[in-house]
């Protein structure tokens, strides 16, 4: 499980200079707001309130503050359209807003600001938050064509995940694309891509997984005794052996907290469940971030992976 890619609520909306002039702010005035961190600049003239912003959020933000001063024809796209949508996004750069043009030429890259030039049909257009963005099909195929394979296949399992998109929608996306620079990656993407993967951190365990020699596990499987009771859905699954791998992301059970919670009544819960599962004949093998970083860290886990399959045969 992985850090929670979606926006935070409640966030402030941005300012324009342009606006604060004509409210009276001068230009002393607006340099202590700064200083004191009232106002956060997102991009030149563009500013938001003191607020807790992520990365995925403040890159919304810049979204709706740059909405107000681009042409009417600019269409939010690539990693913009992902953030309006909330898909998660994993090493995705977040410095310049995307944006779309239905026109053949005219691409091109400012410091804070990507332009594509590709043809846009109507139905690829969409409103999210009073932004106008690429549909969630068309901007996971965008995203899949254009950044790398393991952090596009991320993308793509993301918004499977979260039912913003199905696999047919996809299929029909990237068949749409078909003379676009890239679609050949963005097949590959999709042909890799699991709807089951909870976050990024399963996305690269299931390459490394793989990678390994390991057969495929069926992901997100739920576990049931004997007679029928549910005893937890777990990562990754080798049904023949009966072995579980658990993928233990920063805030796995900071997800799980209820408004209030105590993070310690969570931890006992998860304790209560992995051992019922160890209970049924179950074989847990856990993981973590530090472990994913190359073949080489990830060694240990496969080793595990190797006893608990080999002892479970």
């Amino acid at each position: 499980m992985d850090p929670d890619p979606r926006p935070a609520h409640g966030s402030p909306a941005p300012v324009l200079r342009r606006d604060l002039v004509a409210a009276g702010v001068g230009d002393d005035e607006l340099r202590r707001l700064r200083a004191s961190g009232r106002l956060v600049r997102l991009r030149r003239g563009a500013y938001v309130g003191a607020g807790d912003l992520g990365p995925v959020e403040r890159h919304r933000q810049t979204v709706r503050a740059a909405v107000r001063t681009l042409s009417p024809d600019a269409v939010f796209s690539h990693v913009s359209a992902a953030a309006m949508h909330g898909i998660g996004l994993w090493r995705v750069p977040l410095d310049r807003v995307e944006v779309t043009r239905n026109r053949r030429s005219g691409a091109r890259t400012a410091p804070s600001a990507r332009f594509h030039a590709a043809t846009l049909a109507a139905d690829e257009i969409t409103v999210v938050d009073g932004v106008p963005v690429t549909t969630v099909p068309r901007t996971v195929v965008d995203l899949a064509r254009a950044l790398p394979f393991v952090v596009a296949v991320a993308v793509t399992d993301a918004a499977l995940h979260a039912g913003a998109v199905t696999a047919d929608e996809l299929a029909a996306a990237v068949a749409r694309s078909a003379r676009r620079p890239g679609t050949p990656a963005a097949r590959r993407v999709l042909a890799a891509a699991d709807g089951g993967a909870d976050g990024p951190g399963e996305t690269r365990s299931r390459f490394l997984l793989h990678s390994c020699g390991l057969p495929a596990p069926a992901t997100q499987q739920e576990l049931r005794d004997p007679a029928g009771r549910f005893l937890g859905r777990v990562d990754f699954w080798w049904e023949q052996p009966r072995v579980a791998g658990e993928f233990d992301g920063r805030i796995k059970y900071g997800r799980r907290l209820d408004p209030g919670g105590d993070l310690e009544e969570v931890l006992w819960r998860e304790k209560l469940r992995e051992d019922a599962i160890r209970a049924e004949g179950v074989a847990v093998v856990r993981w973590v971030w530090g472990d994913l970083h190359s073949a080489a860290s990830f060694a240990p886990t496969v080793a595990r992976l190797h006893r608990a399959l080999d002892r479970a045969a």
